[in-house]
C-alpha cells in the first residue's frame, strides 16, 4: 500500500528520510535465553511474514505522507482501510500543505428539475473525470458559489433556503433563513472563506420591485457570519432602471454584483454595471447602515456590450467572463472575452476565446457557465457537455478530456462549477 501512495505523485525532494536496511524492521523469530529472565515466559512473537511496514510505521509518518499526495489519491487513500481512514478524517487540518499539488475540479451535471443532480468532477491534475454526486443540492438550477473548499447553494424558488457543503468531506448545513418581509424577484448568493480561521461569510444580494412603480427596484444585501452564526442587512438601496443581477462574487472583502438594466427609462448600452460595497466593514457593525455614497453612484461599467457575465475570485483579483454581444443583435453572442479588474477600477482584456475554440462548442447559447480558481477558468456551453480551460498565467486555452456523461435528448442541458478539493475545511 505504501507503494501505491508514492506511486501517485508524492514529493519527498524536500523531505528529510534516513536509509534502513529492512531488516531493521525485522522482529526476532527467536528470542535468545540469555537476553531474558528465566523465571518470565518469552513473548509470542509473530513472524516476520506476517508484518508489514504498513504495521511498523506510525500514524504521524502516514499524516507527512497523505499531505504531500494530489486529493485524488488522498481519497482514494481513505477507502483503502479503516486505518488510513481514521488518519485522514481525524487530522484534517494537519493534513493540507501548501505545496500540495491539488487544482481546482470542475463538475458537470445535467440541468433537470426532476432529481439531485449527480455528474461527473474532472481532476485536471489527473485529467480524469469521476462520478460525482453532490451533497444537499436538489436541483441544478440552484444557485452556487464556491470558496476555498465550501461549496454555498441557494434554492430557485423562494431564494430563502440557503446551505454550505464540503463535496469532499460530504459534510454540509443549512443556514437559518434571512428575516425578509416579501420574496424578491431576483436574488444572488457568494461565499467567501478567511484562509486563516476558516470562518465564512455569506451573502445574499436581493431585487424586488417597487410596487406600482415599473422603473424602480430595491436592491439589499443580507450579511451571514459563521463565527455568529446571524444575518444581518447593512445595506438598502433603492435603483431607478437598473435591477439585481444573478452574478456576484466576493473578493478582498469587497461584494461585486452585476446589475443589469431594465429598459424603461432609455435603450441603455451597455445593459449591464458592476457595483460594490464592503462587506467586511459592515458586517461588523451588524445594522442597517446607508453606503459612503450611493453604490449606483460609484458603479462601473463593464468593458463591452456582453450577453452574460460571469463573476470570479482567482487569487483576490476579480476576472469577468463575459459573452460579447453584436452590435445590432445585442442579445446574440459573437464572441467570449476575459476581462479582469484594476486597482483604478479599468477593465483589462486578459484574452478572447479564438474563433477555433468558439465554434467548438457548436451552438453556443447567449448564457453560458463559466467558473474559476486560482489560475484556472472553466467555461462551458449549456448545450453541450465540452469543457473549455483557460490558464490565466500561461495565456492558454485548451479542451479538457471528454466528459463521459452522454446527451440523451436534443434540448438538454448542462451546467457546472469549479471548487477546490480541501479536506481540512469545516461548514
Amino acid at each position: 500500500m505504501i507503494s501505491d501512495l508514492l506511486h501517485h505523485g508524492m514529493e519527498v525532494d524536500e523531505l528529510s528520510w534516513d536509509s534502513f536496511p529492512l531488516d531493521h524492521f525485522k522482529l526476532p523469530l527467536t528470542v535468545d535465553p540469555t537476553d531474558c529472565c528465566t523465571d518470565v515466559d518469552a513473548p509470542d512473537i509473530p513472524p516476520f511474514s506476517d508484518l508489514s511496514i504498513d504495521s511498523a510505521l506510525p500514524d504521524d509518518v502516514f499524516e507527512r505522507i497523505f499531505s504531500f499526495l494530489p486529493i485524488a489519491s488522498v481519497i482514494r487513500a481513505s477507502l483503502t482501510c479503516k486505518r488510513w481512514h481514521e488518519i485522514i478524517h481525524s487530522r484534517r487540518r494537519s493534513l493540507f500543505c501548501p505545496c500540495s499539488q491539488s487544482k481546482p475540479w470542475y463538475f458537470m451535471f445535467t440541468c433537470t428539475n426532476e432529481a439531485s443532480p449527480g455528474g461527473f468532477a474532472f481532476d485536471p491534475l489527473t485529467r480524469k473525470w469521476f462520478s460525482f454526486h453532490l451533497p444537499c443540492i436538489e436541483k441544478s438550477n440552484w444557485f452556487v458559489s464556491t470558496s476555498s473548499g465550501l461549496v454555498c447553494c441557494m434554492d430557485s424558488d423562494s431564494w430563502s433556503r440557503v446551505f454550505v457543503s464540503n463535496p469532499i468531506t460530504r459534510e454540509w448545513r443549512q443556514l437559518p433563513e434571512p428575516s425578509a418581509k416579501t420574496q424578491p424577484d431576483y436574488s444572488t448568493v457568494a461565499i467567501s472563506v478567511d484562509k486563516g480561521s476558516l470562518d465564512y461569510i455569506v451573502s445574499l444580494a436581493r431585487s424586488k420591485q417597487v410596487s406600482d412603480d415599473f422603473h424602480q427596484w430595491e436592491f439589499m444585501v443580507h450579511l451571514y457570519r459563521s463565527d455568529s452564526g446571524k444575518w444581518v442587512t447593512p445595506i438598502m438601496e433603492v435603483f431607478s432602471g437598473w435591477r439585481g443581477g444573478d452574478d456576484s462574487v466576493i473578493c478582498n472583502g469587497l461584494l461585486y454584483c452585476l446589475i443589469q438594466s431594465t429598459g424603461v427609462i432609455a435603450n441603455t448600452v451597455p445593459r449591464h454595471r458592476l457595483i460594490m460595497y464592503d462587506i467586511f466593514t459592515a458586517s461588523v457593525h451588524g445594522h442597517l447602515c446607508s453606503s459612503s455614497g450611493s453604490l449606483m453612484g460609484s458603479s462601473i461599467p463593464v468593458p463591452c456590450a456582453l450577453t452574460c457575465g460571469r463573476l470570479m475570485n482567482l487569487k483576490d483579483k476579480l476576472v469577468m467572463v463575459g459573452g460579447i454581444a453584436k452590435n445590432d443583435r445585442p442579445d446574440i453572442i459573437k464572441g467570449i472575452g476575459i476581462w479582469e479588474l484594476r486597482e483604478n477600477k479599468v477593465w483589462r482584456e486578459v484574452a478572447k476565446m479564438p474563433h477555433k475554440y468558439f465554434q467548438g462548442f457548436g451552438e453556443l447559447d447567449d448564457v453560458f457557465a463559466s467558473s474559476g480558481s486560482h489560475e484556472s477558468v472553466y467555461i462551458q456551453s449549456y448545450g453541450s457537455t465540452a469543457l473549455l480551460v483557460f490558464d490565466m498565467e500561461k495565456k492558454e486555452w485548451r479542451w479538457s478530456a471528454r466528459c463521459p456523461v452522454s446527451k440523451r435528448f436534443p434540448l438538454q442541458l448542462f451546467t457546472g462549477f469549479c471548487f477546490e478539493p480541501r479536506l481540512e475545511v469545516f461548514c
